[in-house]
């Protein structure tokens, strides 16, 4: 049940990033949005997604996951409403940027309520498997039930299909989910809270300008302005007595490692994503149905192995040894993809290539997660998973951030409006850069503890975890 419930919530989250984006074209002709308006329908859940992790995982651990929990739900599932319901753009992009608000507490404190409850039992890498594969699942879900609810339903439907869900969630939560644990006498650290998520929503707002192709002051300001922003955050930790990331918890290596490959795979895949989406509908001529149907097998070794064999792989051989050919894995696939041409067959030149990169791609998502969960103590759940969801968050952007610019290079600044042979050669150029970014995580693969060694992971199986100390070494931590 509890676990059902977690995920459930993490499914429509994930569902609505994709769900949406199939919807833009008929939403822009309905609400007569100009183009360069459109990418905020997307851009203000990313953002407030992004943004707001951090500081969502630190509330859950200090005001009680539960509470988040709930109230994240809420959040999302009015903001859904009112965005099913806009007559206007600007009350669809307010809309989004609170369903991103509510999407980061639910996300952050649903992840952390997983580990506080699997772990004393045990089952902790089982019940993250199927985190992850419920994510896939979502992921995928969206692109094609996009199309599907657009063409029978209308674009409103992609909103309202968030909102029976949402609620009932957020009502069997009130009485299934255990009371957690919270830090005792800790309060959330304002000032840290204020400047990460400026920080990372200023940077995500540059890359997100620079992948559209705008390579003006402005976003080279935007740059600017996230540089000096979160190293304001690094001082401000540094003199912080309650910081919100302890500058300790991110230099642990069991942190942060994990983490470094968690932002480069999604680097990596959402390029590869991206890539294979335009690819798919502009060269070979797929409606956005069939594009979204072309990604299900993929999706598929994603929730298989994902969710039901790398937790396994973990146990056996060790994150360290799992994740280094995982990302081999994903190497390999990017650099069979980057051989595409102007007549590519699916069957027979994209889904082997594909599949080799779910390989790769599914047991890494698994095992990061697992290893930045597990380098957490009793009382850092919350942050933990927090921060594992915002290296990927801001992974996505980096990642389509330099593959934009390879193609913009390659195709003299036409993108895709280029010459069809112009533009597949910078797809090509594209998955080799994405392929980069998966070999440099092979690499970090190398510095993860061979054999799991995490705390949360290894947690007694004799029963729940007794009150210990707090969070950096802090106040003991009671049951609220």
């Amino acid at each position: 049940m509890i676990l059902g419930l977690l995920v459930t919530a993490q499914f429509i989250v994930v569902l609505d990033f994709s769900i949406v984006q199939i919807a833009l074209p008929t939403i822009q002709k309905q609400i007569d949005m100009p183009l360069s308006d459109l990418q905020w329908i997307v851009g203000a859940y990313g953002l407030t997604f992004a943004g707001l992790l951090m500081l969502s995982g630190r509330a859950s651990d200090i005001y009680g996951r539960k509470n988040l929990f709930i109230l994240g739900l809420a959040i999302f599932s009015i903001s859904s409403l009112t965005g099913g319901l806009a007559i206007d753009e600007t009350t669809l992009i307010v809309s989004r940027a609170a369903q991103g608000v509510g999407a980061a507490l639910a996300s952050a404190a649903g992840l952390a309520l997983i580990v506080t409850t699997f772990a004393p039992l045990g089952r902790l890498n089982w019940a993250l498997g199927i985190f992850t594969a419920v994510s896939s699942a979502g992921f995928t879900a969206g692109v094609v039930l996009g199309g599907v609810i657009t063409n029978a339903l209308g674009w409103r439907w992609v909103f309202f299909v968030n909102v029976p869900i949402g609620i009932l969630a957020a009502i069997i939560a009130m009485s299934a989910l255990p009371v957690g644990i919270r830090a005792k006498g800790k309060h959330l650290d304002v000032p840290g809270a204020l400047t990460i998520t400026a920080g990372l929503m200023l940077l995500v707002y540059a890359l997100t300008n620079l992948g559209s192709g705008d390579l003006s002051l402005r976003t080279v300001g935007f740059f600017g302005a996230a540089i000096v922003v979160l190293g304001g955050f690094v001082f401000v930790e540094h003199r912080s007595k309650g910081p919100l990331v302890p500058l300790s918890f991110i230099s642990r290596g069991a942190i942060f490692w994990p983490n470094a490959i968690a932002l480069l795979v999604f680097a990596a895949n959402t390029s590869m994503v991206f890539v294979m989406t335009i690819y798919l509908q502009d060269v070979r001529g797929y409606s956005s149905l069939d594009a979204g149907l072309a990604l299900v097998p993929p999706a598929v070794v994603y929730f298989v192995l994902g969710g039901f064999v790398a937790p396994r792989l973990v146990k056996r051989v060790g994150a360290r040894r799992m994740l280094i050919a995982a990302m081999l894995c994903l190497v390999l696939g990017l650099l069979l993809l980057s051989r595409i041409s102007l007549t590519s067959d699916y069957t027979t030149d994209l889904l082997g290539p594909l599949l080799i990169a779910a390989v790769g791609g599914s047991l890494t998502f698994t095992g990061t997660s697992i290893a930045a969960l597990g380098g957490a103590k009793p009382g850092e759940e919350g942050i933990a998973s927090g921060l594992v969801n915002t290296s990927r968050q801001v992974g996505g952007p980096i990642g389509l951030a330099v593959i934009v610019v390879v193609i913009d290079l390659v195709t003299n600044g036409l993108g895709a409006n280029a010459a069809p042979a112009s533009l597949v050669s910078g797809f090509r150029d594209a998955l080799e850069a994405a392929s980069a970014f998966a070999a440099i995580g092979a690499v970090l693969a190398l510095k993860v503890s061979s054999g799991g060694g995490h705390p949360v992971a290894s947690s007694s199986t004799s029963g729940p975890r007794q009150p210990g100390p707090g969070p950096s070494g802090g106040p003991p931590v009671v049951t609220e």
